[in-house]
């Protein structure tokens, strides 16, 4: 009998545990090895994402400096461009000085340029088509070669014919003899001026022969162009034409034959009459006139911001008119109370809040207006280092005279040899006062200095009907070429009164 002997029970049972137990133990340690493996490959295409995003990063960074680095070049290398050619502005101080801030003068030129109504100037700057082939200087004369000026129409439809002519500089050289000695008129910071006759147009005129380092740039050199053409008024010189060829830049005038305001008030030579008081009060409200023109009949409206004697031409019977536009600047339009810009001008002309702020109005013009009335009135300089400290300056001397009528005789200029009228006196020396008032909001506005002035002007004095006035004593009487004059006075007494 064969007998088969099985393991016991409980052992059999163990080893199929045991067994069983084994594969778990590989099932887990392989699902552990999976998840590893798993974990290990997500992180890897983890940091993969993340490098990449910081390399594109890194290139974006790279790139946008490089820009900024390339920008800031070009900026430098433009404000030195723009350095040198600034290098003869000259702030406010001494003779009339010029302006050539690229910015102002671009805003200016679109402004002028933008103003395209049909009964207005149409003005399109043109760049020649050479413009990568010649320099900067260059360049800007063949922009102001191609200014295309339409002759402008007034309300009335009628053309007022104010286009600007381009001359050769073989034509103006042959006008005035090649810039002869006999035709030189005069000489200021801007350049020599000199009388000629163009054959062309059969006309004697004036040429301002701007010098190429002088103080008058081209930027106002166009700004001048662009003015004159826009404007037409029989207050306001008339530009002819211009020419622009290579470094020569000269403006075309019409001829003034007695020479400028100060030519006759200022520094008499011997022999030369003072003018008289109608002649004054005729010159004072015609310069008005062409501001008047200037601030509220051009559009856009235009601050002189040069006014003064010198700049103030006469023609046949002391016809004023104002000249030279080279710091002429458009005003401020809508909501703006003033225009921003580098102080520029004269000194002593410069009203006191557009010399400390470089804030421009209208109401600047007003005060260097008031300053020429002054000189009118008393026959003083704006400024005079002649004379004592205290009276070196006009405005500053005559503001305490101001308040005292008494002291109005000795404010009047001495040459007029007491033949004004008295109620003229105070009415003239009142509008001067409120034109100089320190407070610009305190000066009057152009009409209304205009208004007053043509009524100053047509009370004509006649000194067979009015008695000559005393002089009290002026603090510093004028020199008087030809000594001593006998006066009679309103008592009819004759007195010596020498003029020192």
């Amino acid at each position: 009998m064969l007998i088969l002997q099985t393991p016991p029970l409980k052992s059999n049972i163990a080893y199929h545990t045991q067994h069983l137990n084994f594969h778990n133990s590989l099932i887990t340690q392989h699902s552990s090895l999976s998840l590893s493996l798993s974990l290990s490959l997500s992180l890897s295409y983890t940091q993969r994402f993340r490098d990449t995003l910081l390399l594109i990063s890194l290139c974006f960074l790279s790139f946008t400096i490089s820009l900024l680095i390339s920008a800031l070049f070009y900026l430098l290398a433009a404000q030195n461009t723009e350095k040198r050619e600034n290098m003869n502005c000259f702030c406010c101080a001494g003779k009339s000085t010029k302006e050539s801030d690229s910015k102002d003068y671009n805003s200016q030129s679109n402004k002028l340029t933008n103003h395209t109504s049909a009964d207005k100037v149409k003005v399109d700057l043109k760049v020649n088509g050479k413009k990568e082939d010649c320099s900067k200087s260059d360049q800007l004369a063949l922009d102001v070669q191609s200014l295309n000026m339409k002759e402008e129409v007034s309300p009335d439809g009628n053309d007022n014919g104010s286009r600007a002519q381009t001359f050769s500089f073989d034509e103006l050289a042959a006008a005035t003899g090649n810039f002869r000695s006999d035709c030189f008129l005069g000489e200021g910071g801007f350049g020599k001026v000199y009388k000629g006759h163009l054959e062309k147009i059969d006309q004697v005129v004036a040429i301002k022969q701007l010098d190429p380092h002088g103080v008058q740039g081209i930027r106002e050199f166009v700004v001048e162009v662009l003015t004159l053409s826009l404007a037409d008024h029989p207050n306001l010189v008339k530009l002819i034409g211009f020419c622009a060829e290579g470094e020569q830049r000269l403006l075309v005038y019409e001829y003034m034959p007695l020479g400028s305001l100060e030519n006759h008030l200022l520094d008499l030579p011997p022999g030369r009459k003072p003018l008289d008081w109608n002649t004054r009060m005729k010159i004072a409200a015609g310069a008005a006139r062409g501001l008047e023109y200037l601030h509220d009949k051009m559009k856009p409206p235009v601050i002189y911001r040069d006014l003064k004697c010198s700049n103030i031409l006469l023609g046949e019977g002391y016809h004023p008119k104002l000249s030279d536009f080279g710091l002429a600047k458009v005003g401020p339009s809508g909501d703006k109370t003033h225009v921003s810009t580098r102080v520029m001008g004269t000194y002593g002309y410069c009203a006191p809040d557009y010399a400390m702020t470089g804030q421009l109005t209208f109401k600047s013009d007003i005060y260097s207006f008031g300053v020429v009335l002054l000189e009118l009135i008393t026959g003083r300089k704006a400024i005079d280092q002649t004379k004592p400290p205290r009276e070196q300056n006009l405005v500053a001397w005559a503001r305490p005279l101001f308040r005292d009528r008494k002291k109005f005789s000795q404010m009047v200029d001495p040459l007029l040899e007491g033949h004004y009228p008295v109620r003229g006196l105070y009415q003239a020396l009142a509008i001067a006062a409120m034109c100089v008032q320190e407070q610009p909001n305190m000066r009057p506005v152009i009409v209304d200095v205009v208004t007053a002035l043509n009524y100053l002007a047509s009370q004509k004095y006649d000194p067979q009907i009015h008695p000559v006035q005393r002089c009290r004593s002026p603090s510093s009487p004028r020199a008087s070429k030809d000594g001593g004059h006998k006066h009679t006075a309103s008592d009819g007494n004759e007195t010596d009164r020498s003029v020192n």
